[in-house]
């Protein structure tokens, strides 16, 4: 990639992780770059995941290598800043894809490391909701740490780097242990109030957009780019249940002030932080007209679509 000329595009990918996200993003590369020449995309992996014996694991290194994609061995969380800054060096473009299961922490080392390395183009683990407009202090504190990534980048004009803001993934929604969407007892416990809105994408899209994104051309650098699949309010979600389920789904609020003091009552609860901090309503939904994937017609899963697809055998 060279740095100096706006239409150059990233030709060496690597891309950190295969999990929920990562394995999208591979497949969207690997989708969009197949006519193009000379690009090469490449994925970090632990040792450990590539030698498992279950088959889920299987299955996602045979697909990686069908893909033409390849694999390389590290570990972001047992190696130093210097050592990944060493790996990173030999591409243009990482895609950090590790999420937070590696820890709080993992993302600002990971952006230590890329700009260690000088690398061009940096796309940290961002994927999410609008990190500046919520602000500080939040009842998340992994939040607050990718703020201070943020404030890193900015504060550099070596590596270029490009966000993407997605919203919650969609499905995360409707998982049990979150408790909006409860099937069994047919109701939506909305955050905040039943006016509160969320925007939603799934990894599928957003593996797809980040391709998209990733080869724009002029190439996008310094800046945030704004997903949507859909963007509603609880009450909205609860209708749509209704109408794709065909049966009526009760709603009820669970306000800012009942989930910060159930989070008082356990403060390393994750679910009830993520709760309480979409509650707030801030920072968590934009208008779905003004995305990239609006603005360039890009087709994308809305939420009445996700759940015909995943939530059929629920119907009446």
């Amino acid at each position: 990639m060279n740095a100096s000329n706006p239409d150059a595009m990233s030709q060496n990918i690597l891309v950190l992780g295969a999990g929920e996200l990562g394995l999208p993003v591979l497949r969207g590369l690997a989708h969009r770059s197949q006519d193009m020449a000379g690009i090469k995309i490449s994925v970090l992996l632990r040792a450990s995941a590539v030698a498992s014996s279950a088959p889920a694991k299987q299955r996602d290194i045979a697909e990686i290598r069908d893909l033409g994609i390849e694999i390389v061995i590290g570990d972001l969380v047992n190696s130093s800043i210097e050592e990944l800054a060493a790996v990173f060096a030999q591409y243009d473009t990482v895609v950090g894809c590790a999420g937070y299961a590696a820890g709080i922490d993992t993302p600002m080392k990971l952006a230590r490391a890329a700009l260690q390395a000088q690398i061009p183009r940096y796309f940290p683990w961002q994927f999410g909701v609008d990190f500046d407009v919520i602000g500080r202090g939040g009842p998340q504190d992994i939040f607050d740490a990718q703020l201070d990534v943020r404030e890193l980048l900015r504060s550099q004009h070596h590596t270029e780097w490009v966000i993407i803001s997605t919203g919650m993934f969609m499905s995360y929604l409707f998982e049990p242990e979150f408790g909006v969407v409860d099937l069994h007892n047919d109701t939506v416990h909305a955050l905040g109030s039943l006016d509160t809105a969320v925007t939603l994408t799934t990894p599928d899209d957003i593996g797809t957009l980040t391709a998209e994104i990733l080869f724009a051309t002029p190439r996008i650098r310094n800046e945030i780019v704004y997903l949507a699949g859909d963007t509603v309010t609880y009450g909205e979600v609860a209708d749509k249940l209704q109408a794709s389920l065909r049966r009526p789904f009760s709603r009820s609020a669970w306000s800012e002030q009942y989930l910060m003091a159930e989070l008082a009552r356990d403060p390393h609860n994750m679910m009830r932080k993520y709760r309480a901090a979409f509650a707030q309503g801030r920072g968590v939904a934009w208008d779905k007209a003004a995305t990239f994937n609006s603005v360039r017609a890009l087709p994308v899963t809305d939420v009445a679509a996700w759940i015909d697809a995943n939530l059929s055998q629920c119907k009446d």
